[in-house]
């Protein structure tokens, strides 16, 4: 049923043999070990590369959420007691007093 032809279609023209001997030197060097080895070690570069960039983007990946877990609001709680004290500070200059001696008591 595959080789009747349809009709309205187009018809390919017959593939040649690859292995004849009048093939050209381009052709009989693409066909060559060498070619082939090449071939091989770039297609295993190639999965190594894609494998080392899929587990780097995985640690990428937990290093900045673990990163916004728990250094973030440590850094947002040091600016805040830096602020306290900065405050602290100003209010005492303010008041006259010195910053690490108590209010005198009267």
């Amino acid at each position: 049923m595959a080789s009747q032809a349809r009709k309205g279609g187009v018809s390919l023209p017959e593939r040649r043999n690859p292995k004849k001997d009048d093939d050209g030197v381009i052709a009989r060097i693409s066909q060559s070990q060498i070619v082939a080895r090449g071939k091989q070690a770039t297609s295993d570069a190639a999965f190594v590369a894609k494998k080392l960039l899929k587990s780097t983007g995985k640690a990428a990946w937990i290093f900045g959420t673990s990163f916004i877990i728990l250094v973030v609001p440590l850094i947002i709680e040091m600016d805040r007691e830096q602020q306290l004290s900065d405050f602290e500070l100003q209010q005492a200059n303010i008041l006259g007093t010195s910053a690490g001696s108590a209010p005198p008591v009267k």
